[in-house]
Order: structure tokens, then sequence, then C-alpha cells
């Protein structure tokens, strides 16, 4: 009895192995008014978006290797201060000179001295303007509030308007209102690993309430993305769920 018990959990193990093995983390096109907005899956919560001739990088992070067949970007985007984030030595593997920084107060804060001259503070509700392309700053935070990891107003997330687009980059979050509120999100990279962050439970709640076109499941590690991805699907089939490998070896 205990020897095909033994069986039955390797053969588990094996299968979720292989699953996730068979993951990719290869570029994926969506159409847009202004030809197709290209997104890279990179590393954990960093993520490359290539459109009308402008490439944008949502927190860098990770080894050079990652970027050498990458564009330079024409926009760093980051999120919040912590060091899977903020990584000064993603951001000095890579060619910056004539890149343009969005970031949080609490970034600019920490930010290396060299960058400083290059960057916008942008905060929670507003809008900015790169070459076609309008960066939102929305909240990112965690529930309850008091005593949170991260606490509201310190990072954003971001929606960026591309060509038509609506893409969303939630950051470190929780399913928290203004999440839920969002209306019109065609793409959507939502977190997931807890204790940082929320669980796949609550992950796959709060975009039930949302209702992006795509959802892509990002920043997980530790949490079955195949199981939200089964969750989201009972609750709508009509948001399509794209599993990518955000953990490449």
């Amino acid at each position: 009895m205990l020897r095909n018990f033994i069986f039955v959990v390797l053969v588990s193990l094996l299968t979720f192995s292989l699953g996730f093995a068979q993951l990719n983390n290869d570029p994926d096109r969506i159409e847009t008014e202004q030809g197709d907005l290209v997104i890279h899956p990179v590393l954990h919560g960093t993520v490359i978006f290539e459109w009308n001739g402008q490439t944008v990088y949502m927190d860098p992070w990770g080894s050079a290797n990652l970027y050498d067949e990458k564009p330079a970007p024409d926009v760093i985007l980051i999120t919040h201060p912590h060091g899977d984030h903020l990584s000064p030595e993603a951001l000095a593997s890579l060619n910056t000179t004539n890149t343009s920084f969005y970031v949080p107060q609490a970034v600019a804060d920490e930010m290396p001295e060299e960058y400083l001259a290059q960057t916008t503070v942008i905060s929670n509700g507003e809008s900015m303007e790169y070459e076609g392309i309008t960066i939102n700053a929305v909240p990112m935070y965690n529930l309850p509030e008091e005593g949170a990891r991260h606490a509201k107003g310190w990072g954003n997330g971001y929606v960026l308007s591309m060509g038509g687009k609506d893409v969303y980059v939630s950051g470190d979050t929780e399913g928290i209102p203004e999440m839920r509120n969002l209306e019109g999100i065609d793409v959507a990279f939502v977190c997931m690993n807890l204790p940082y962050t929320m669980d796949i439970n609550q992950a796959s709640d709060a975009v039930l309430d949302f209702e992006p076109t795509i959802v892509y499941p990002y920043h997980h590690r530790g949490q079955d993305i195949e199981e939200f991805k089964k969750l989201v699907d009972a609750g709508n089939k009509d948001i399509e769920v794209r599993l990518k490998n955000w953990y490449p070896r």
C-alpha cells in the first residue's frame, strides 16, 4: 500500500514538473491600431513591451544574459523599491543612455544617482505621455493596509495605453478595490505569491471582477498557475489565461 502511494505521488510530481517545463517565454503579439504590441515575458515581475518603435521595460531584474538579445529600453517603469523590482545590478547591465524612467517617489529616493536626471516621478492617479504611450499610475498595496508590506501610495501598478489597447501590470498588490474596478483592460499581468501579494484564489476572484480580455499570471513563485487558470476558466470562459515560463533556468 505504501509503495503504491509513493508511486502515485512521484507520478503526480513528475506530471506537474513536465507541465511546467512545457511552458515557454516566447514573445506574444497583440494586434493594435498602430501595429503589433510585442510582449516579452522575462523573469518573475519583469516584462518587456515593444510597440510602434518604442521599447518599455517593466521592473528589470535578473542577470545580464536575459537582456542580451533584447532592444535597449526607451522607457523603464519601476513599481516599487523592493530588490526584485528596483535592481541597480540589472539597470547597470542595460544601455540606458537614452532611457526615460518613470517611478514612484519611493523608488526615486533609492535610485542610483546616475539615473536621476532621466527620472520622472509619477504617483497613483497620475498620467503621463511618452511617444504615443499613455502611462497611468494606479494603486498597488496589501490588505489590510495597517502594517502592510506594500503600503498604499508607496508603489505603482501601471496601465499602459498603446494603439487602442490598455495593458495593466499589477505590481505587488492584493485584490484591492482599485484593481477590481478597472474597466476595458485588454491585457493584464497579475501577481500571486504569498506572503508578499495574494494567492491564486484572491487573484482569480479579482480577475473575474475586472474581466480583462487576456490575463497572464506573473510574479507567481510558489503558486499553482494551472489551478489559477482553472479557477478563471470556471468563472468566465471569455477571459483567456496565458501561462508562460517566468522562471527560466
